[in-house]
Formats: C-alpha cells, structure tokens, sequence
C-alpha cells in the first residue's frame, strides 16, 4: 500500500510539472433532480442583470439543503445571502468558476438537465472527494458517460416563462463490451416573446461525450467532453413604481420599443462558451484512485445598450418624463405644490397613459432624430453600443483519493488555470447616422473640445467608428491561478473527524489597447503584476450518539485573493490598481443537529461567518454630472449569521410534510474607505462610506415554506406554500458618503427594502409504464395566487435630490429606487419519453 500511495503522489506531482513546461500553461510560470436546472433556466433566466449570485446546494442528508434551492428560485434566493463566488462549481474535478470574477455562470451548461444529475454536493464542512469545501459550498458535476442512465429520452416543453417551448433528446449509450460509452444531447429552447414584453429567447444547447476503458482490468478510464450554448436573447431593465403604475404592470420593460411597428429591444445578449474537458481516471487498486483533467473554455459574451450623445436621454422611464418630476407627490416642497405643477402632472401622467408605444422607447424619432444630424454634418445622437467580454480560460486539475485504512480517507489535489478576458466595445447600430468619432462627450466642457484628454484613443485621434468597430475601451485582463489542497476523514466509531487545507497564489495585471487621454501613460500596455497569495483551512466533527441523532460542528479561516473584477480603479481608462489592495480574510463556523427517523427527518443549523478586507467595486452613470463614477470600496467587514431549519414528516407511506425555513442577518459592521473616478476628469476622489449595517441585497433574508407532497402509484402533488421577507435592494454609495452628506448637512438614509409576501407553488406529475420504456408528464405552477407585488431585487438610484447649485428638485431620486418583481401566475409542462 505504501509503495503504490508514493507512486501516486508522484504521479500527482509530475501531471502538473510536466504540464507547465507547455506553451499554454508555461506562461503561468448523488444525483440532482431535473427540478434543480429548470429553475435555473426557465425562472432565472440568465439575465445579467439580474445578479448571478444564486447558489445550487443538494445534501441528502439535510432537508433545508436539498429543498431551498427550487422551493426559493422565484425569488432568486441566495444561500445564507453569500456572493456566488464563495460556491465553488466542478466539472469532473476542474473548476469551472470564472477566474476574473469567481463565479459560475449557470448559462455554461443552461438546457443540459440530463447531464448536470449526478452531481456530488459538499456543504460547507462535509468531507467530499473533490475540493476543500468553500464557504457557501462545493459542488461537482459528473460529465463521465459511462455513469449517465442508459437510453434514449426526449423531452417536449411549453412554458409561459423566459421562453415558451423547449425540445429536448439525450442518448446515452453505457459501456459496451469493449469498454467505449458515448453520450450526447441537444436541446433548444424558444420564445418569440418572453413572459416579459419585449423580451426574447434564442438558444441551442449541445453536449458530447466519449469515454474508453483501458488497461488492466479496464483500470484507466479516458474521457472527452464537450458542450456550449449558444445564446441569443432579450432582456429586462428594472423601474421604478411610479412608471410600474402607470402602466398598471410590474413586468413594465423600458427596454424595448416600436420601430416601424416591429418590438425592438435595446439589450440583446448574445453568449456562447463551448467548453471541453479530458479527464484520465486511474484506478491504482480498490483502495486509491488518481483523476486528471485538462479543461478548457472559449467564450464570446455581448450585450447591447442603447446610448445618446449631446442630446436627452431617450429611455422611456427617465426621470423628466415622469409625472412627480412636475409636482412633488411627497408633499414636502411646497414651490412644485402650485396648479401649475399639478397641471403639468397630468400632462405627463395623460401622455403616459394614452399609449402604450409612448411608454416605450421611440425607435422612429431616434432615426429621424440622426438622420437629420446627419444632414447638418454632426455626429449620431443616438446609438446602439455592445460591450463584449471574450474570454478563454485552461485549466489543470489532478486528484488523488485514498482509503488509507477502513476508517481514513484522504484526498489531495493540485490545479493549475489561466485566463485572458478580452473587454471592448463596438459600435453595433448608428441608427441611421452617418459618422460618430471616438471622443470623449463626457469629459467636453472641463477640456477643450480639441484636447488631448478628451481622447479615448491617443494613438489614432478622432477615430471616425462605423458600425462593428471599437470605440471608447479595450483592453485585457489576465488571471493566473496555482493551488494545493488536502483532506483527511477519520471515523473514530461515534466521531467522524474532518480536516482540510488549501494554499496557492492568484497573479492578475491588465493590458489596455488604447491610449486613454485623461491617462495618457498609464493606459496603453500592461499594467505589471499583482500577486496574492491565498489559503486556509477548516475542521469538523460529527457526532452521531444512535438512535437517529447526529451533532456537528465546524470552523475555518481562510485568506482569498482578490477577485480581477474589484480590482482595478477604472479599467475601462487606465491600469491603476484599486488603492489599498489586499487579501479578504474569512472565518466561517457551523453548528448543526440532525434526526433521522422512520417517519421524520429533521435538521437545524445554526452559522455565523465574517470577512474582513473585503474589496468591491461598481460603476453607475452618475447623471449630476453626466459622467460614469467607478467606485472601489476597501476594508469592508461584513457579518453573515443565522438559522436554517427542516422537517420532513411522514405521515403515511404516500404523504410528507414539509418545511423549511431561514431566519439570517448579512450586513456590513464597519465604514469603509471609498475612492472614486468620474470619466469627465483624470483625478481620484477619496471619502469615508457610511455603510455600517447595510445588507447583502436582491435575496430575502427570512425565508419560510410549508409543502405537502403525495406520490403514490405513479402519481406525484406537491403543494409548496413560501412566505418571503426583508428583501434589501442594492445601496447607493453616493447617499453614504461624507462629502455629499456633509454639503447637504445630512445623515446616510436608510437602505431601502422591497415588499416580501406569500407564493403559492405547484406541481403535478404521473409516470406511466409501457411496453416499451416509461411516459412521464409533469405540470409545474408557480405563483398560482398571482403576487404580483414580491420584489426579487433592485437598487438605489444614485443621484442628488437637490441640483449642482443646491436647489431641491421636485423629482426625489432616494424616494425612488427601481425594482424588479416576480412574475404572476407562471407554469411549464414537460414530456418525457424514455427508452
């Protein structure tokens, strides 16, 4: 056992050695329902912005854990409120969370239900074969052919949700008798018009995978897959509930409009990823297993926006159109309480309401509105821009399990990954414009309109950009990433002990492709090299007295790198790191009590969790003074706690009762330190944010359900009703700021909230027996009871109450945040045939 353990470890060693020495890394110097990712796609939606922060977990030992992720979907719940990237997402052992900025992207296997079932999920102090467990979780999805359920299945769907209909077929083929198994599936999903107005959906999905037995006793085992998902729809902006109701809807979508009678929406995303992964597994003996695997990505990300340049902002919600701009609704200003105003009101409210094409964007004027700069020789007023985020990223990941004894488990891995992430921008629509130049509007009356600074580009003045060309930025971040990691497990009869420990380092710079005129040399070319290193570790122990009972407790520490996507000042103008840089410090700890009986299965766990130095990073066009703020926050704290309780009842064979629930607190416990940079001038701000008890936003922190569910002869009822509350929405720095609060002689506001409120879920099923192969129909409804009115998220509108000069205005931008709602009544039916 020693001599094959040593051969192994060598073995683990030398994959990566070896591998480095190539061009492309040299330079680096238990089964999930289908239920799991029909939420994902179909309720979710992908949508970028939305925040991408939803956590998938599954444990089939704990009730809370295995429920909560579908059960909370609508509402994009986050698990314990946690940022995504503190989930950490596999694909036969290779890490698959984006490296600039740490999370995972569900639209990476979106439509591929079939392959993403067997999965092994780790909480965050259960031992598992693949990682050290992260904070909020590990998960590990099986793409091995050989291990997918054998046979053909077809799947037919319609669905009143982000698309409509859905084809799906999957074949797998198991191992034949010279050890071969091969897999595939496509899937594609449709609407030509989403549960939201203006909204559409466009994707195909397609995996493939080989696998061969060889060897000894068929002890190795080669596997090749690859999947994509290319991608092409419309999305949702949120508003505020002034605009959601006039239009007496709060699906309104300010996004779209009318152009020569068509629906044009303004934020296409197209997003396309094919993906591959090679993995050699080697069974050294019964006792030892050794998985390595090269996986690599190339994705093209694009989303449009529709912009405006020296002329009024064209969207249909903005906030002059709006009828409170005319009179002061909240009764606190009494200059825009007069007839006038009021009259004015019902100007805008009549014209608001008349249509409902003057409720969206005006495509017709924008062209006419250009064609007739055009004629006068001026640049487009209106356009149509595309931010692109191309990235490819290649990662090593090489494990090693062994049984070292009945008792002992211990695992060690090691990885290597790189990434270059491509962000630029194109002219995608002129609008019937002739020209547009790549100038610096913004920034044009504090310089000269002639100037150096008002240059995107020093190296190629006044660019005249056509459609599909760059303008405005471009440039590259690079991430490399090592790490180690180790696990050990013990069973000591009663007690089962758990340590684990990770250590590596993250080396990140960027590389700007154009010559910033407000940063003339600190813009063009590579930026130098940060590094961090970063590791930690964690223990646990369970005790499992008999008799059904099981006590667990848990704690860790840990130092992560700053992700590349917080750490830059302003990426989009220079290669300035964020001032004050450094590692985000995590302490983590569980307590958790278990029941497993014959008619009950309960849990409670209880946690509590806090980072410190933490990093963050947002950008927002800041309307005061028409420029876009890049904001970086450093020496954050923040706190996450609370409880999470299930119960699963059995009251006959055929009928369970269930509930779940959460009751949390993720809240900021310190000030931070802000810099900013506004695009119109080339000089950092500094400040104290005021931030100390805002919380984590777009997720309900008390969250509760009660289901009871019927199964009996094929048949399956499950009744879910969900209750939500303290529902934050995104804070705005600019309210919590001591210079603007100081000149307004003001405190920092309280953080808004969205309205919580009950759902009730369904769903409906039977399987049916044939002669050849088995039909399964299955009718999901969600929000049967039509509550409108449950917020999933939004933010603050960062923007003064009062003008430049310090005169209040009418309109009050921190009475009116924009918010997004849950949909009403929405169902899908899915038809399966297996054979």
């Amino acid at each position: 056992m020693k001599e094959k353990l040593t051969l192994a470890v060598i073995a683990l060693s030398y994959i990566p050695l070896a591998s480095a020495q190539t061009d492309s890394i040299g330079s680096v110097g238990a089964t999930m329902s289908e239920q799991a990712f029909t939420f994902t796609e179909a309720q979710l939606g992908e949508e970028d912005n939305f925040a991408q922060n939803v956590t998938i977990i599954n444990s089939n030992s704990n009730i809370y854990a295995s429920e909560v992720g579908y059960l909370f979907s609508p509402v994009r719940f986050r698990y314990r409120a946690f940022n995504q990237k503190y989930n950490d997402v596999y694909i036969n052992s290779v890490p698959m969370n984006d490296m600039e900025t740490g999370q995972f992207r569900y639209s990476l296997v979106g439509g591929l239900n079939q392959q993403t079932r067997n999965l092994d999920s780790a909480m965050p102090f259960e031992a598992n074969s693949f990682s050290m467990s992260n904070m909020g979780g590990s998960n590990n999805y099986d793409f091995r052919p050989a291990n997918m359920a054998i046979g053909h299945r077809v799947t037919l769907s319609g669905a009143n949700r982000n698309y409509t209909l859905r084809g799906m077929y999957t074949y797998n083929s198991g191992l034949n008798s010279k050890g071969w198994a091969v897999s595939a599936n496509v899937t594609y999903r449709w609407a030509s018009e989403g549960y939201v107005e203006g909204t559409f959906y466009n994707a195909l999905s397609y995996y493939l995978g080989v696998q061969k037995l060889f060897g000894d006793n068929n002890n190795h085992s080669l596997t090749f897959a690859t999947w994509g998902n290319p991608t092409e729809r419309a999305s949702q902006g949120a508003s505020t509930d002034e605009m959601y109701w006039i239009a007496n809807d709060t699906q309104y979508n300010p996004y779209w409009g009318y152009q020569n009678g068509k629906k044009r929406n303004s934020r296409i995303v197209n997003d396309f990823a094919p993906t591959a992964v090679l993995t050699w597994d080697w069974n050294i003996d019964d006792d030892m297993k050794l998985t390595t695997s090269l996986g690599g990505k190339y994705g093209w990300y694009s989303s449009t926006k529709l912009n405006y340049n020296n002329s009024d902002n064209p969207h249909p919600d903005y906030w002059k159109m709006l009828p409170s701009s005319f009179y002061d609704v909240w009764g606190e200003n009494e200059q825009f309480m007069t007839d006038q105003s009021l009259a004015d009101w019902q100007t805008a409210y009549d014209y608001l309401t008349a249509s409902k094409a003057n409720r969206q964007i005006n495509w017709d004027r924008l062209y006419h509105s250009n064609q007739m700069a055009s004629q006068q020789g001026a640049d487009a007023m209106y356009y149509v821009q595309k931010r692109h985020s191309d990235q490819s990223m290649l990662t090593l990941s090489s494990v090693l399990n062994a049984h070292l004894d009945e008792q002992s488990k211990w695992n060690v891995g090691v990885v290597l990954a790189t990434s270059n992430t491509k962000h630029y921008q194109t002219m995608d629509d002129l609008l019937g414009a002739t020209t547009f130049h790549n100038i610096n509007t913004y920034a044009i009356g504090t310089y000269a309109p002639g100037s150096d600074e008002v240059q995107y580009d020093l190296n190629n003045r006044d660019a005249l950009v056509g459609e599909g060309d760059k303008f405005g930025y471009d440039y590259n971040v690079n991430v490399n990433k090592a790490f180690a990691w180790t696990s050990y497990s013990r069973n000591l009869g009663q007690v089962n002990v758990l340590v684990a420990g990770r250590i590596g380092g993250t080396s990140m710079e960027r590389d700007g492709k154009m010559r910033n005129g407000l940063f003339p040399n600190n813009s063009f070319g590579k930026s130098g090299k940060a590094r961090f290193g970063e590791g930690g570790g964690k223990a646990a122990l369970t005790y499992s007295p008999g008799r059904g009972h099981t006590i667990s407790i848990g704690a860790g520490y840990q130092w992560n790198a700053p992700t590349a996507s917080v750490a830059f000042q302003a990426a989009e103008m220079n290669n300035d790191f964020v001032n004050n840089l450094k590692n985000e410090r995590v302490f983590s700890s569980e307590f958790g009590y278990q029941y497993q009986g014959s008619w009950l299965h309960a849990n409670v766990n209880a946690y509590y969790s806090r980072l410190d130095d933490v990093t963050e990073w947002t950008c927002f066009y800041f309307d005061d003074i028409n420029s876009f703020s890049y904001v970086s926050t450093t020496d954050n704290a923040k706190e996450y706690y609370g409880v999470e309780a299930g119960l699963d009842f059995k009251v006959t064979s055929f009928l369970n009762l269930k509930f779940i629930g959460t009751i949390s607190e993720a809240k900021y416990v310190n000030d931070a330190t802000v810099r900013y940079l506004n695009s119109t001038q080339g000089t950092y701000n500094d400040d104290i944010l005021r931030c100390t008890g805002m919380r984590e936003s777009g997720t309900p922190l008390t969250a509760l359900s009660g289901a009871i569910s019927y199964h009996q002869g094929g048949w399956f009822i499950d009744l879910n009703g969900n209750y939500y509350d303290r529902i934050y929405l995104s804070y705005s720095p600019y309210y919590r700021m001591d210079g603007p609060l100081s000149k307004l002689n003001e405190e920092p506001s309280p953080q808004d909230k969205g309205n919580g409120g009950f759902m009730l879920d369904g769903s409906i099923g039977k399987s049916i027996r044939l002669k050849k192969g088995q039909l399964s129909i299955n009718f999901m409804v969600t929000n049967i009871l039509n509550n409108t009115r449950i917020c999933t998220g939004g933010y603050e509108q960062s923007r003064s109450d009062f003008t430049s000069s310090g005169n209040a205005r009418s309109y009050r931008f921190s009475k009116n945040p924009k918010k997004y709602y849950a949909y009403g009544t929405n169902g899908m039916i899915n038809l399966s045939y297996r054979f």
